[in-house]
């Protein structure tokens, strides 16, 4: 079945196609119906061929196409959302973003107030501590600005581990284009092993034999050793007939002997 709306091949599962081509090929002469690969078209003109028909051949297995790598996409959606977010309503999931975005900024600005103020706090008090009398609120100065520098800790603490867990999350449920075989998940791995097994029986195996039977094709070169006569070390002497034309050297030039018959002679060979 042909469909006029083929979904286009992706890049990412153009090398899947051609290894099916290549294995194909490979093994084709375990095949009775491409038997005749090496006779009329050799491996590498039905390669050429095939791939210069690629939209056409994977035109036969659209519909397994489709629905790999609409499955796919799925899979890839679903990991990279974040946890729970399948889950939850429109409304629920942007209070949830609203949230987490409030919780980001409040972990690193508490950090940087705190830390701001503890600073402040210390530094007056110990100034106060160093006048004589010593005022009586420095020490309060200096427990306050020991709980700030406390709540910095704690605040840079938790910015850290809130980073580490965010990381440790996307790494692992982040998915590459390249992802191994062995990674996805059962629906991926059988629409994609039904796609394969149809772009091979629906398409390139029906191609590779209309090539090898079509009746304008021309036999496959034979490479055959070439015969060459030995030299020996000499040429064949430059003969020519005379009727060659132009000569290399002067010829001997004659002329007949100039004899004349009784009847034809002189009055002087006349008898008497």
């Amino acid at each position: 079945m042909h469909m006029n709306s083929a979904p286009h091949l992706l890049n990412e599962d153009r090398a899947d196609f051609e290894r099916i081509l290549d294995e194909t090929l490979r093994h084709a002469h375990d095949r009775p119906d491409l038997a005749d690969v090496g006779q009329r078209l050799n491996a590498e003109q039905l390669r050429t061929l095939a791939l210069n028909a690629t939209s056409l051949i994977t035109d036969a297995a659209a519909v397994e196409y489709e629905h790999y790598a609409k499955v796919r996409e799925e899979f890839r959606t679903t990991a990279a959302a974040p946890v729970g977010s399948s889950v939850l309503s429109p409304a629920v999931q942007g209070t949830a973003e609203t949230g987490a975005g409030l919780a980001a900024v409040v972990a690193v600005l508490v950090p940087v107030l705190a830390g701001a103020a503890a600073v402040v706090f210390l530094l007056v008090g110990y100034i106060l501590r160093m006048l004589s009398p010593v005022p009586a609120f420095s020490d309060t100065l200096l427990t306050v600005g020991w709980f700030f520098g406390a709540v910095t800790a704690v605040g840079l603490a938790v910015a850290a581990a809130g980073l580490l867990i965010t990381a440790l999350r996307n790494g692992a449920t982040q998915v590459s284009a390249g992802q191994a075989e062995g990674a996805w998940p059962d629906e991926v791995s059988e629409a994609r092993e039904a796609w394969r097994t149809a772009v091979l029986e629906r398409g390139i195996l029906p191609f590779l034999r209309e090539a090898l039977a079509a009746p304008g094709v021309e036999p496959a070169p034979k490479v055959r050793p070439a015969r060459h006569l030995p030299k020996m070390g000499y040429s064949r002497p430059d003969f020519s007939s005379p009727d060659d034309g132009a000569t290399t050297g002067q010829r001997p030039t004659y002329s007949s002997p100039d004899f004349s018959s009784p009847d034809f002679g002189g009055p002087e060979h006349r008898p008497e």
